[in-house]
This record gives structure tokens, C-alpha cells and sequence, in this order.
């Protein structure tokens, strides 16, 4: 028997699944699980119901509505009977660096994709792995009959009164990172799916922002679900004004905005978000990792690391671009970390903490910095993700981003803002949950301190770019 007051969030995230139970009114978390998924940038979704199953198990008795938020743009090919004909291809695998190009250019550039889609491909889309599957694994791609999303599959699987491909879903927010879907148009594109892979595909129906989709096994309403970022916007209930800065395996800067973004630039994407309106956002591929290796390469804990970037007086012209797993924000795949400025009084192990800790943070200013110049405002930056625990990142931040800066109590924000859309479903009203926020370490940098680290950073960018652009061997 189901109690209203019960609702459940699912984080199918790249690194694991993550489930809450929360009281539908006030948000709070009553239960949570977690459980892995392999560490791989190709994986069977059969992997993620695995995990689904472990983190979910004693968790549900009494659930009324669940809903799920996954990673953006990993590409799930099906057959006709819903069954994957390849590994879901997650958005930070990179192999498709060369069909991005061919896509881009077929279309007729950059703005060209940004105004049909509000976003200029990168290899983390959707769109670029169909290009790409369709010359690496040929055999697959002729079976190929639907493709769908991380978020649409798991939804899809736990639908109980579904089978086949016939009545897949997904939402607004996370199809608008495919690049095959106009948020203006707020439609397919179903030319750009011919473009990239050959022919058409089946695609899922786009699911109001609160609607039942479907219903569980264990007789929860299953809601729409949607993708990550838009997840998260909701778990943290993002207002005007907001910037979002997450640090976690990536790094992403999003907000909410009241009308379609095109950026030809390719920096900012231009996606939908959760509630029937917009989430123009940036991503970056290295974030909290960046301090993990920093530290790794140092010999020292993170705790150690932290404390290390915190007692340097400075970077003393130490510049690192923290391109460890290649990059999307700037459009980088190929390229690999740079550290310019090594000198011997330079190679000390606080002053290479500390140019990390500059690093990673310059690339998520410039992101917050292209979101205003797409007019949205910044008032304040709620600061999240495992790397904002950093007394370092949380000192050094507010300068380097240009804002004042919160930081949310740790939470699961995806599956908080799942759980939420869950609530909405069910009750057809979008309930209004707290969320606590704290002050940041006390402030140890200038804006003057700051505006020269970010002017070293931008210009050995620029001096570094060719040989970054070219593929490292």
C-alpha cells in the first residue's frame, strides 16, 4: 500500500546510483542507498538496473511516486524489443572527437547548431556518439531501432506497464542536450538524427514536466524524470539571480532562465530545464579529480593538499590547466594538464597545490562569466559538489567567480530534485522544500589577486592552444 507522503529520487549517475525516500511536504530525507557502476566511459545499462536494485533494496515500502534524473547525454541504442545493441556510450567518452567535427561542419558551423538546437556540439552529445557508432560498430548500428537516454532507459525498465520500444519517454531537460531537439521549437529535430546516423530512429515521447508516465511494479506513479543538471536545479530550488557551481566529476555552471539561450560560441549549451523553462549551462570535464591527482602527485591526503594551497601565499605565476581527462569547456578532447611557470622557487608542493586548486576554479569563472554574457545575473553562487568541501576552493572562490558565494548543506541534490518532480507528479502542485546554506572559509584573496591569476590562466591558454588542440601522443 502506498502512503502520499512517501516519494522516491533516483541519481543514475556516472559513477553510481544513488536513491532517496523523502517526505513529500517538507523534502526531508527519511531513507537513501547507493550502490557502484563500473568505472568506464561505455557500459552496459544493464549495470545500472544492478545498481538500481542494490541501492533501492528495504527502501520503498510505501513509495507513492518515483522519479528518475541521470547523466546527460549517454547514448543508448535499442532494438526493436528494447534490448541495447551496444554499450551505452556515457557522455565523457571522448571517441567521437573527430565526428563532432564533421557534424558541425555538415550542418554549416557553429551557428548553424546553435540556432537549431540552442547548443553547439561537443563529443560529450548525444548526437556526436550516433555519428560515431555509425562508423565504429557498423553491425550494431544496422540493428539499431530506438535511441533513448540514461534517464529514459531506467524509466522505460521500471515501468511496469511498458515492453519493446513502442512507449519510451523523456522530458524536456535532458533531450536538449541530444542535439537533436530545439528548445525553441521546443520539438525534434529528426533531420539532425538523419544527418548523424544515416537514417531515422525511433525517439521518445516528450513527457509534460509533471506527468505520469507510467506506473512501478510496486505500484509507485513513475513521473516523467529528466536529466541530471536539471535535477539538480530543482533539488536546490535555483531562483533568478542563482548561479549553481558543481565540482564534482565535472564541473558545470548552470541557472535558470525565463527564455531560450543560443550561444555560437559553443560555451554555453543552451538546454532546457525541468519546470517548462531553460537551464543554459556549462560543463567542464575536470573538476574535483584535478585535486585527487594534484594530491596523489604530491604524496599528500586531500585534507593535506587543502591545507598546503591554503598556506602558500600565492601561485607566483605557477599556472595549471587542469586538462587531465582532455576537455569540453574549452573545446579541447585531445588535450592533456599543462603546468607553465615550473621554476625552483616555484616547485614547491603548497605552491602546486595552490596553482590546482587556481586552476580548476578559473575554468569554472570563465564558465559563470559566459553565462552573464548571455544576460543572465549573478547575485550569488551556490557552491556544491565533493571538491566545495575544500577549505582551499571555498576560500579562494568568491574572488576568482566574481560573486558572493553559499554553499548548500551536502546533499543528494539529482536525486532531491528527482524526488521532487515525484511529489509534483503525484500532487499536481510543485512543493516547496527548505534548503540549508552555510558561509564559505573566510575570503584570502583579492579581486585584484584575482583578476591577475585569471589573466595568467587565460593567457597561457591562448599561448598553449595549438599544441592542446593537437592530439597527444
Amino acid at each position: 500500500m502506498t502512503d502520499p507522503r512517501l516519494v522516491a529520487g533516483v541519481d543514475c549517475s556516472t559513477q553510481a546510483t544513488k536513491v532517496v525516500v523523502c517526505d513529500a511536504d517538507t523534502g526531508e530525507v527519511l531513507r537513501e542507498g547507493r550502490a557502484p557502476h563500473p568505472d568506464a566511459t561505455q557500459v552496459d545499462p544493464a549495470e545500472w538496473w544492478k545498481a538500481w536494485s542494490l541501492a533501492s533494496e528495504g527502501l520503498l515500502d510505501g513509495v507513492s511516486a518515483l522519479s528518475v534524473g541521470g547523466q546527460q547525454h549517454g547514448m543508448v541504442l535499442l532494438d526493436g524489443a528494447g534490448v541495447a545493441v551496444h554499450p551505452a556510450v556515457l557522455w565523457n567518452d571522448t571517441s567521437s572527437a573527430d565526428a563532432t567535427v564533421e557534424l558541425v561542419s555538415e550542418l554549416g558551423g557553429p551557428e548553424a547548431w546553435a540556432a537549431a538546437t540552442g547548443s553547439v556540439p561537443v563529443p560529450s552529445f548525444t548526437v556526436t556518439k550516433l555519428r560515431w557508432v555509425r562508423g565504429a560498430a557498423p553491425d550494431a548500428a544496422a540493428r539499431a531501432e530506438a535511441v533513448a537516454l540514461p534517464h529514459d532507459w531506467l524509466t522505460h525498465q521500471l515501468a511496469a506497464d511498458r515492453s519493446g520500444i513502442a512507449d519510451l519517454t523523456t522530458d524536456r531537460g535532458d533531450v536538449s542536450g541530444t542535439g537533436w531537439w530545439s528548445p525553441t521549437l521546443n520539438d525534434y529535430r529528426p533531420d539532425l538524427v538523419e544527418l548523424a546516423f544515416g537514417r531515422s530512429l525511433q525517439l521518445p515521447r516528450v513527457a509534460g514536466p509533471s506527468e505520469i508516465v507510467g506506473q512501478t511494479a510496486f505500484g509507485a506513479a513513475l513521473a516523467a524524470g529528466t536529466g541530471d543538471n536539471m535535477a539538480a536545479a530543482l533539488g536546490l530550488d535555483l531562483q533568478p539571480g542563482d548561479v549553481a557551481v558543481s565540482l564534482g566529476t565535472s564541473g558545470t555552471a548552470f541557472a535558470r532562465s525565463a527564455a531560450p539561450t543560443t550561444d555560437p560560441s559553443g560555451f554555453v549549451a543552451g538546454f532546457a530545464d525541468a519546470t517548462g523553462g531553460y537551464l543554459p549551462l556549462v560543463c567542464t570535464l575536470n573538476a574535483a579529480r584535478v585535486l585527487s591527482a594534484t594530491a596523489q602527485l604530491l604524496g599528500l591526503d586531500l585534507a593535506a593538499l587543502d591545507e598546503a594551497a591554503l598556506t602558500s601565499t600565492g601561485s607566483n605565476g605557477l599556472v595549471m590547466l587542469p586538462y587531465l581527462d582532455g576537455e569540453r569547456t574549452p573545446d579541447l578532447p585531445h588535450s592533456t594538464g599543462l603546468v607553465y611557470g615550473l621554476t625552483r622557487t616555484t616547485a614547491q608542493p603548497a605552491t602546486m597545490a595552490r596553482a590546482a586548486v587556481e586552476g580548476m576554479l578559473c575554468g569554472l569563472a570563465d564558465a559563470v562569466d559566459a553565462l552573464r554574457a548571455q544576460g543572465l545575473p549573478v547575485h550569488r553562487v551556490l557552491l556544491l559538489g565533493g571538491a566545495a568541501r575544500s577549505r582551499a576552493v571555498q576560500a579562494l572562490a568568491p574572488a576568482l567567480l566574481g560573486a558572493p558565494v553559499v554553499l548548500p548543506e551536502p546533499a543528494e541534490y539529482v536525486a532531491l530534485g528527482a524526488a521532487r518532480q515525484a511529489a509534483w507528479a503525484v500532487s499536481g502542485n510543485l512543493p516547496t522544500w527548505d534548503v540549508s546554506m552555510s558561509k564559505p572559509e573566510s575570503q584570502v584573496m583579492t579581486d585584484d589577486e584575482a583578476a591577475a591569476v585569471r589573466g595568467r590562466y587565460a593567457a597561457v591558454l591562448a599561448g598553449t592552444r595549438p599544441l592542446l588542440a593537437a592530439e597527444y601522443r
